[in-house]
This record gives C-alpha cells, sequence and structure tokens, in this order.
C-alpha cells in the first residue's frame, strides 16, 4: 500500500502526493486525477501500478480537497490553475520520480487525462504519455507539439471527448510526424471509473488497462 508524502515545487511551494512502494529498479508513472480531486479510487490506481511493476505518484492537484457532488467538482476543475498544475504539480512528481527511475511516464483521467496531454506537450523528459479520455484547449497545449510515445483510450458515447474530437487530435498529431496508439470503445466518458456504476464499463476498462501496460512496458 502506498503513503501520502510531502515534494517541493518549483516555485518553492510544497504539494502532498499519494505514492506507491517505491524499488528504484521500477520506471515511474505520475497519475493525474479526475474532477473528483485525489480521491481512493486514484490512489488504488497508483496501489494497481505497483502491483503491475512501476513506481507511481499521484500529486494532489487540488491541494486537499476531495468531492463526490458533480457541481462541486465541475466549479473546482474550472478553478483550477492549469498551467500551474502542469508546471509546478506535475514538474515536481517528475522531478521526483525522476531521482528514483530515469525512466518516467505520465498518464491521467479525465481533467488528468487533459493534464497529461499537456504535460506531455510541454514538459521535457517524459518517456511516454497515456490519455484517458480528456483534451486541454488547443491554445494551453497543441497535441502537434508531442514527440513522444502517446496512447490514447476514449468512449464513443462520450459527449465531451467526442469521436470528432479524438479524430481531430490523433490527426493533428500524425501530421505533425507521430504516430499515436489510439483506441476507441463502445462506452461513455470516466469508462473505467469503478465507483461510477452509471458509466463504469468493466470489459472496456479491463482491455484498455492491458493496452496501457503493454504500451508502457514497451515505452519504459
Amino acid at each position: 500500500m502506498g503513503q501520502m508524502i510531502s515534494l517541493k515545487r518549483p516555485d518553492g511551494s510544497g504539494l502532498d502526493a499519494y505514492q506507491s512502494d517505491i524499488d528504484v529498479s521500477r520506471p515511474g508513472v505520475i497519475v493525474l486525477q479526475e474532477w473528483w480531486g485525489l480521491n481512493d479510487h486514484i490512489k488504488t490506481i497508483v496501489d494497481r501500478f505497483a502491483g503491475e511493476g512501476f513506481n507511481a505518484v499521484a500529486p494532489d492537484l487540488y491541494h486537499g480537497r476531495v468531492t463526490g457532488d458533480a457541481d462541486e467538482a465541475s466549479h473546482m476543475m474550472n478553478g483550477l490553475d492549469f498551467p500551474g498544475a502542469v508546471h509546478q504539480d506535475v514538474a515536481a512528481t517528475f522531478d521526483h520520480l525522476k531521482t528514483v527511475n530515469e525512466r518516467v511516464a505520465v498518464m491521467g483521467f479525465c481533467m488528468g487525462g487533459a493534464l497529461a496531454l499537456a504535460s506531455a506537450a510541454r514538459l521535457e523528459g517524459f518517456a511516454a504519455a497515456v490519455c484517458f479520455y480528456g483534451v486541454p484547449p488547443k491554445a494551453f497545449a497543441d497535441p502537434a507539439d508531442i514527440r513522444i510515445p502517446f496512447q490514447g483510450h476514449f468512449g464513443t458515447l462520450d459527449d465531451w471527448v467526442t469521436p470528432s474530437v479524438v479524430a481531430d487530435m490523433e490527426a493533428a498529431m500524425t501530421a505533425a510526424g507521430n504516430s499515436p496508439d489510439f483506441y476507441s470503445y463502445d462506452a461513455d466518458h470516466a469508462f473505467f471509473n469503478k465507483t461510477r456504476p452509471e458509466v463504469y464499463n468493466p470489459e472496456a476498462a479491463e482491455l484498455a488497462w492491458k493496452r496501457m501496460m503493454a504500451f508502457l512496458r514497451a515505452s519504459l
């Protein structure tokens, strides 16, 4: 089981994070939360990564705030400093994992998926990135700027990251010379989240996990 740790951001301020057991022989994965916050669901994913042979850390992007209410979650996400989350929180977590093992990837779900994409586009040094049903504003992070191995998982029933949005993102990356590994499932937004039975799709979730594991092992 993991534990909460404290990190230092580039600006000198503190950042809490949930960290798996650490082994210097293992590559690292940054796990970025959904709009609900750093809740138990995200912590179980960090622990699951550890069971698969990775060091994993989930930074607390909301700095202590967690909710189960969609309206409050939307308010917290809309109030998030996205550039700060990438250039301070994700960067701090990357620097921490880099001291353990040089090989580090970033991944996330929903809001965290958008931030994983933005981190891959705006930060140097990641070996790979994985996005589950998220996309940032192009003005903040252009998928065409991503130069590392990238995998995406999306639901065809998603009314936010729609199939057309996914197609545009894949086309932009391909035109820029990348070869993204994109998968679409007959599933809704947040199909990986087993705490949300109204959208959880166990078959799609397990297939996506297996594909991500193969991708990360090949990339790291």
